[in-house]
């Protein structure tokens, strides 16, 4: 290999991203009924100490029918019983949710029904549709994923700044993008990541019809300053 092979090499293997998730990862199966996952952990709790139903009952007091009925989900327990099961099996109270799974929202949106709204700071011709919207997720994170499209009529965009970072995936047409004191010529299939806390948008109008999707992610607590 020769000293330029070596740097491209080299230059390649310093761009590659690490990441710390696995986004193929798949988490073991989950209840969606609370009393179901409840009664699943506290019997496995149970069996791993080695103990019967009337050595838990004799231990916590419960009798054993009650405890039979949460082993088998069929009644929700009361805290106060969660917590004389905590400390007789020995785990935390948490340890009894572990296998239940919220419900988990998603939003699908048919082609050319994505809800149309009015950016600020947006001109005449600039059409922003918005993909989907799901409150109170999981993960502590807003995403507002649009549809952007600028026609023959559009004016120039100022430029815009605000938290978060933002991914631009060119779909149609040819714009000059800035970011910062950068200019980017973006076309079909090119795509632009970046800090949105810096001055960006389209500087350039080149080729038109434009249209890109625009995926901009901030921490929820930011939301609601």
């Amino acid at each position: 290999m020769d000293n330029k092979s070596r740097q491209a090499t080299a230059q390649n293997e310093k761009l590659t991203p690490v990441f710390s998730q696995d986004p193929h990862a798949v988490r073991e199966p989950k209840e969606n009924n609370l009393e179901i996952a409840i009664g699943h952990e506290v019997r496995a709790y149970r069996k791993k100490l080695g103990i019967t139903v009337s050595d838990l009952a004799v231990t916590t007091g419960i009798s054993l029918g009650m405890l039979s009925k949460i082993e088998n989900g069929n009644i929700s327990p009361s805290l106060t019983t969660l917590q004389s099961l905590s400390r007789a099996l020995g785990v935390p109270l948490t340890a009894f949710f572990r296998r239940y799974e919220e419900p988990r929202n998603a939003v699908f949106v048919k082609s050319g029904q994505g809800v149309e709204v009015e950016r600020r700071g947006s001109r005449a011709g600039h059409q922003y549709n918005v993909l989907g919207h799901i409150d109170n997720n999981t993960s502590g994170v807003v995403v507002e994923p649009y549809l952007i499209t600028l026609t023959a009529d559009s004016d120039v965009f100022p430029t815009f700044q605000h938290l978060g970072i933002e991914l631009i995936y060119m779909l149609e047409g040819e714009v000059a993008y800035r970011h910062g004191d950068q200019l980017y010529s973006m076309q079909p299939g090119d795509s632009l990541f970046f800090d949105s806390d810096a001055p960006h948008g389209p500087e350039i109008l080149v080729k038109l019809p434009a249209r890109y999707l625009s995926i901009i992610s901030y921490p929820a607590n930011a939301a609601q300053r």
